[in-house]
């Protein structure tokens, strides 16, 4: 039988489990969809020269394994992990580059439809259903190599990358 002492500190234990969760898919989801969608700055794409026009991808496979080094290092990952992180991040950037030039190209209808003499909403409308289902897309993408590798990880290291993430949103944010 359970005391109402020990149902708060589930509860505390549950909700904190479901903020970190939610915070790194949301992360996730927002770095996916900046990185790919927009070519955005997120370590280096913008910089490196990804935002103009396709991306090469060899030069993708460079900038993920230089990002994978970095998260290696900093949750102290053991070989094994290593290889089995790197097959999901880079299958799921894969999957994800079509969908950034496709959100491209919507952005650029909606700029020529925007800029008509005469408004059509139709298509606007159209335009907009379609770029949300390319988002879910993504974002459906993004959590399910979220969840591949949070498999890989131990919890302590799960705990040390949202300590990260955080603590890095706050630099951005704060």
């Amino acid at each position: 039988m359970e005391t109402q002492e020990s149902k708060p500190d589930k509860r505390r234990k549950f909700f904190k489990r479901a903020a970190i969760a939610t915070l790194i898919g949301g992360i996730a989801a927002a770095i996916g969809i900046k990185a790919f969608a927009q070519g955005g700055g997120y370590c280096g794409w913008h910089r490196g020269g990804f935002a103009a026009g396709p991306l090469d991808p060899a030069q993708v496979d460079e900038h993920l394994d230089r990002m994978l080094k970095h998260l290696y290092v900093e949750i102290d990952a053991t070989e094994e992990q290593k290889q089995k992180l790197a097959p999901i991040v880079k299958q799921a950037a894969k999957d994800l580059l079509p969908l950034r030039e496709r959100i491209r190209e919507a952005r650029g209808k909606a700029l020529e439809l925007l800029t008509q003499d005469s408004v059509d909403r139709t298509a606007i409308e159209a335009l907009r259903a379609e770029h949300l289902q390319l988002a879910e897309h993504a974002s459906r993408r993004i959590v399910q190599a979220l969840g591949d590798a949070a498999e890989v990880l131990t919890p302590a290291q799960r705990k040390e990358l949202a300590a990260r993430v955080e603590k890095h949103r706050g630099w951005r944010h704060g």
